[in-house]
Formats: structure tokens, sequence, C-alpha cells
């Protein structure tokens, strides 16, 4: 379906340190990894003050929002912390938005903000592209209306969906999406976040998904048995940027060297 390359993303959210999210940032560059994404969660760093500290420690890491709750900064605020980050990073930064994960409402309350319906959560994810101007658009999309939005306005489209969804539940996801974008749809980069990587969850993963691991977002096998399954994930869906939990930032770089670039 695509010939577009792959490149790989490490989300973290938090670090003992400043000298251990610094080492973080240096790893995730050292290994190959084409990003460095952060979640917009109260109990993570603050994104941008922490992305801005990644781009100090690395030089070629691009830089990611993992993705902004849209309902936690106005676009006027989100337009001030772009153009800063841009400009420190050397133009390496990408925007990633969506409209709330599920947990985001009590964030936003404990901030003082409303967090307002679909809709408006909606609107204002629009209203804050308008803003940020000139810099790359990633947009985590399920709903119609945001697949409707990103058709037109991403750079990337993040798959929001759980990590057991299938394979047949992505593609019928890129067949919305297909149907939204039309002729723009070859120009979309499509992301996929992976939960876990290997046969063994950590305890507080299991817990988070319920039990054993099934599903598109858990990825097993050998090094190679993974990049065949990505490779065929590309193939049939056009998957090419692939993000892991950093807690597996050495467990998957045999992917990460035998795919990037490919």
């Amino acid at each position: 379906m695509t010939t577009r390359p792959f490149r790989f993303g490490a989300v973290a959210g938090y670090a003992p340190d400043g000298a251990a999210w610094a080492d973080l940032a240096r790893r995730a560059e050292q290994l190959g990894y084409g990003s460095l994404l952060i979640p917009d969660t109260l109990g993570t760093f603050a994104p941008f003050p922490a992305l801005a500290a990644a781009a100090a420690a690395t030089t070629g890491l691009r830089l990611g929002t993992y993705v902004l709750s849209a309902a936690n900064r106005t676009p006027g605020q989100v337009a001030w912390e772009v153009r800063t980050l841009q400009t420190l990073s050397g133009g390496r930064f990408e925007l990633g938005l969506g409209a709330g994960r599920p947990g985001a409402e009590a964030d936003t309350a404990k901030l003082g903000l409303p967090y307002g319906t679909p809709a408006e959560r909606v609107a204002r994810l629009a209203e804050t592209i308008d803003a940020a101007g000139d810099v790359p658009i990633l947009i985590a999309a399920s709903g119609p209306r945001l697949l409707r939005l990103a058709a037109r306005r991403a750079d990337t489209l993040a798959l929001a969906l759980p990590a057991q969804a299938t394979e047949d539940q992505l593609a019928a996801k890129l067949d919305e999406l297909y149907e939204l974008a039309g002729d723009r749809f070859p120009a979309l980069e499509l992301n996929h976040n992976l939960a876990a990587i290997g046969d063994d969850l950590p305890p507080w993963l299991r817990q988070q998904v319920g039990g054993e691991p099934q599903g598109s977002g858990f990825l097993k096998g050998s090094a190679e048995e993974m990049a065949e399954t990505l490779l065929k994930r590309r193939e049939r869906l056009g998957i090419s940027y692939v993000s892991i939990n950093a807690y597996y930032l050495e467990a998957f770089a045999p992917v990460v060297r035998l795919l990037a670039g490919t």
C-alpha cells in the first residue's frame, strides 16, 4: 500500500531527574529512533519544557506531543509554545493533538478549565491547528469527527484504538479515513502505537489490559519475526510510523535497526 520508509518513536513521560531524562533522549537517538514523544497528563512531565530539555540533549531526534489534550490549553498558548520549541530545537518539533483520552476530563478540571463537549473539543483542536502555524501535525483519531479533521488537516494520523484492536479493526478504520481523505490519503503518514513488546508483560501493563496480550498493539517473537509482522502490516495497511513505550526502548532496538529508513 505504501513505499513510505519506516520510522520509530519512543513514548516517555517521566524520568527521576534531568540527567536521566537527557540520557533517555540521547539513548533513543543512538538506537535509531526517529522521535521522542511525550503524553499530556498531570502524572507526567509538562510536555513543552520536557521536550525542550530533550532537544538540548540531542541533535537530530524529532520531538513530539503524543498527544496534547485540546481542552488543556488555548490555541494561543499552544502556538506560543510551538514557536518557542521549534526555534530551540532547530525545527525538530511535531505537534500531536487529540480531543481527550480516557481520564483527560479529570486533568482538565484540576487545571481549572472546562472540558467541553466532544464537538467543542474537536473545534478547539481545529483552532489550535490554525494557530500553530507551519509545524507538522499529528492527530490521534478514531471517531468520525476527528477522522474527518485528520483527513483534511493532518500530516500524520495516529490510530486511536485500544491495544486489543485487531488488524481487521485497524483496516476498517483506515477504510473510513480513505473515504474521507480521497486524493489526500496517500500523503497521510499512518502511525500505530505498540503497547508491549515480547511475551512477558510487566504487572502494571497486564493489569491495564486485563490479562493476556491479544491484539495488534502487542508484538511478539524474535526481532526478525517482529520486523516481518510490521512489514506485512505496512504492505496491508500502510502503517509506517510505529511508536512504542520507552520501557521497551532497548528490547525493540533490534527491530529499529532492521527497519528504520527502509
